[in-house]
């Protein structure tokens, strides 16, 4: 991970590091990156792909409203708003 594609991913998302911050981003996606080298060089060849690491069923609970969303109070506290959705910035040209 180079200082390029990290200012190129904070312009992407929106997000404003400071100098520290950038360094231990940094560090860590440089981490996270070589993990997915050492993962990509196990020979997978032959292994059936998984859904799930365990052969279990998952047991199901009743789909019950537990609180109410007050839409509302999440609104308020957006940047930017109309007729109730939230507006964002684009992304994709």
């Amino acid at each position: 991970m180079d200082r390029k594609t990290l200012d190129r991913l904070t312009r992407l998302s929106q997000l404003q590091l400071s100098a520290e911050e950038e360094r231990l981003v940094l560090d860590d996606l440089g981490h996270i990156v070589a993990l997915i080298d050492e993962m990509r060089a196990v020979d997978t060849e032959g292994v059936e792909p998984l859904a799930h690491p365990l052969d279990m069923d998952q047991p199901l609970r009743d789909d019950a409203v537990t609180e109410a969303v007050d839409r509302a109070r999440f609104l308020a506290v957006a940047p930017l708003t109309r007729d109730g959705l939230y507006l964002v910035p684009r992304v994709v040209e």
